[in-house]
């Protein structure tokens, strides 16, 4: 099953950043799921916003 959530671990080593810059940037994903009224998961992010928000970025070899 293909995951569905990236972690603020996995933000970091996908970015190459800290881990405390990735939980910045978790969070601040998150406020803005938030605010289009979606129910939220500290530390974890959906992928497919994710990827909207970094746009080219692949994660797992495989680009959308």
């Amino acid at each position: 099953m293909r995951a569905q959530f990236v972690t603020a671990s996995e933000v970091a080593e996908i970015m190459g950043i800290s881990r405390s810059k990735a939980y910045q940037i978790v969070r601040e994903m998150n406020k803005e799921l938030k605010a289009m009224g979606y129910i939220t998961v500290a530390g974890k992010c959906p992928v497919q916003f994710f990827k909207q928000k970094f746009f080219g970025l692949e994660i797992g070899g495989t680009a959308k």
